[in-house]
């Protein structure tokens, strides 16, 4: 029923020929708006004349001041609009925590909409970002894909509930099977990892996702090859620790395969280099590095943390999000 008293409205203001947009502007306060498109507001959309109904919602989006009637318009817009309100959509689809459904909508149901769609997606950030990049997901177009391996995920905790979503549409699992991937779709890979392997009630886990294992040991053996950053220190320690303190179904491996890819993620976590990162990174107070020499240190035998302590009072596990990049 979601969307049917404003479908009312439109069809009563639709009825009225010389009614003009404006009408609109405080009609809709008394009813529910909903931020996701629906079918009765787009059925009263292609019930109106077309012309018309594109006109008043590109009115409404335009000189609307409240979030209903703007709300309202943006429907309109995404029903019955054309390639020239992309420049409209795209600019109220910025303020993405309240019109970025109906914006990624718009442009999902578009031809060519993924440009767009590309285009919003690296502006917007929190819930915004989660509803643009499940869209990119959805069309699943090709000229999307690079974009999607390398940059969907900002480090935010809402990244949970697509993560997997970008892992099988960037067909995560051919484009590390490649000889010699680039460092960003290394070091993204990593973060995506590191949020399925927390993101339970969210979206897709490595315990479900069919490449988990294959995806994991191209990870490795990458990252191994990359020099050492304290992100990636970060993240190789949190997905070593994953792999330490869960099953070995959590990481969708064998036993085998789990103590492999614990052993090889340690290797690396053991390399000079890659120690004095990690203690440089602690001296710098970073949030990262002091998390993990208070919490995780001990358990995984960090070199770079050897004198420290287990803490009693040890909390969750720190995700992307709540990590100073994106968070």
């Amino acid at each position: 029923m979601a969307g049917k008293d404003v479908a009312l409205i439109l069809d009563a203001h639709f009825a009225r020929t010389s009614a003009r947009p404006r009408v609109l502007a405080d009609a809709f306060h008394d009813v529910h708006v909903p931020i996701h498109p629906t079918e009765h507001i787009a059925a009263a959309a292609r019930r109106a004349d077309r012309d018309r109904a594109r006109r008043t919602g590109r009115w409404l989006v335009r000189h609307g001041t409240d979030r209903c009637s703007v709300t309202v318009g943006l429907a309109l817009v995404a029903a019955v609009g054309t390639a020239d309100d992309i420049p409209l959509v795209q600019t109220i689809g910025l303020l993405s925590n309240h019109f970025g459904p109906l914006a990624a909508h718009a442009f999902e149901s578009r031809t060519g909409g993924a440009e767009a769609l590309l285009w919003l997606a690296e502006r917007v950030a929190g819930w915004g970002r989660v509803y643009v990049v499940e869209a990119l997901c959805r069309l699943d177009d090709p000229s999307a894909r690079p974009w999607l391996l390398r940059r969907a995920c900002d480090g935010d905790f809402l990244n949970g509930y697509f993560a997997g979503e970008v892992a099988t549409a960037g067909r995560l699992h051919e484009a590390l099977a490649e000889i010699d991937p680039d460092s960003e779709v290394v070091d993204h890979t990593g973060l995506l990892l590191h949020l399925m392997s927390d993101c339970g009630g969210m979206g897709l886990t490595l315990a479900r996702y069919p490449h988990a294992a294959a995806v994991l040991e191209a990870h490795a053996r990458h990252v191994g090859a990359l020099s050492p950053t304290v992100e990636r220190y970060f993240t190789i320690a949190a997905l070593a620790e994953f792999l330490t303190t869960q099953p070995p179904e959590a990481a969708g491996c064998t036993a085998v395969q789990r103590e492999a890819l614990r052993k090889a993620y340690l290797d690396v976590l053991d390399r000079e280099e890659w120690t004095r990162t990690a203690r440089a990174g602690f001296a710098a107070d970073d949030h990262g590095m002091r998390w993990l020499a208070d919490h995780r240190a001990p358990r995984l035998k960090l070199r770079a943390f050897p004198d420290r302590e287990p803490d009693a009072g040890e909390g969750a596990r720190v995700s992307g999000g709540s990590r100073g990049r994106g968070g």
